[in-house]
């Protein structure tokens, strides 16, 4: 594989975040610079400013004088960047349903009956990929670029396990159920009661995370 345009280094970053996403490098995982180098042609200079990137999204956890590898998520860990999240995602539910635009609103439905496909067809990965897509629209459109930064960099670091929670039976059944309630409020310009099932359904997928 030879890598092309724009600083190296991030395509490097960009390689190894789908091999982690992927799980082809699993928590806890060290990351072996010799295979990378070969595998992508690259000397190792480039692939550490990638790992530098990796480590600051809280993918890679980097060792003095041992290397790097995959970040593990802790309980305590989940727990921590659930509150945030929980908060920030029921303000942007807020926001939306308070000042989205009718084409915006739109643009959601039409989301979520791709999730609804997804779902029927148990396709886990479609569901998994669709509700990210759904979640940040809903950031998008809330009209805070701080507040989705702050919410897309922490969803990163959940990416390492989250895919799994959906495997767990009754959880994607369940988180359907909640994004037909999200989306009711949204376009019932509800605000209120968006933010609050925001909130819930965060909480919920917290719980499924565990």
């Amino acid at each position: 594989m030879s890598l092309a345009s724009r600083p190296l280094y991030l395509d490097i970053a960009d390689v190894i975040r789908e091999k982690i996403f992927q799980h082809e490098l699993k928590p806890g995982a060290w990351i072996n610079e010799k295979e990378i180098t070969e595998e992508l042609e690259i000397s190792r200079t480039p692939l550490r400013e990638a790992i530098k990137v990796l480590a600051a999204e809280g993918l890679i956890t980097m060792k003095l004088r041992r290397g790097a590898y995959v970040t593990e998520v802790e309980t305590t860990d989940l727990a921590n960047i659930f509150e945030v999240i929980s908060i920030l995602e029921a303000q942007a539910a807020y926001d939306v349903a308070k000042d989205a635009t009718e084409n915006e609103l739109e643009i959601l439905d039409k989301v979520h009956t791709r999730l609804e496909k997804a779902a029927a067809d148990r396709d886990i990965d479609g569901f998994f990929e669709l509700n990210q897509e759904f979640h940040d629209l809903i950031q998008q459109f809330a009209g805070n670029p701080w507040m989705r930064k702050v919410i897309q960099d922490l969803r990163q670091v959940l990416k390492l396990q989250r895919k799994n929670s959906l495997r767990k039976i009754g959880r994607v059944e369940q988180s359907l159920i909640e994004h037909r309630q999200i989306l009711s409020a949204l376009i019932g310009r509800k605000p209120e009661q968006a933010k609050e099932l925001m909130h819930s359904h965060l909480l919920h997928g917290q719980k499924a995370a565990v």
